[in-house]
């Protein structure tokens, strides 16, 4: 499966096992050059494949926030687990992305 597919005016990102400093530099390359590419209104982190994550990938999500809401769109997380729901609450996230 890639990482990106595009359902109409929404992109899911299917993330990997591990988002962290390794990954979070090709994830936000891609999101952001589809971004600029094609009208996208809103984009879905799909964090199904994910076990582990750590403060680059709430960077990485921030960015992608402050990117879309420029773009007046929005960004949203689905299938997060008990472990990334943990950290996401922890950093303070749910206050700018639906969770």
């Amino acid at each position: 499966m890639d990482m990106l597919e595009l359902k109409g005016s929404r992109l899911v990102v299917h993330l990997p096992e591990e988002v962290d400093h390794h990954s979070t530099e090709d994830i936000r390359r891609s999101v952001d050059e589809l971004v600029e590419r094609q009208p996208v209104e809103e984009v879905e982190f799909d964090f199904s494949r994910t076990a582990f994550m750590d403060s680059a990938g709430i960077g990485m999500l921030l960015g992608r926030y402050k990117v879309m809401r420029a773009l007046n769109g929005g960004i949203m997380v689905s299938h997060i687990d008990r472990q990334i729901r943990r950290i996401l609450s922890m950093s303070g996230i749910q206050k700018f992305i639906q969770m």
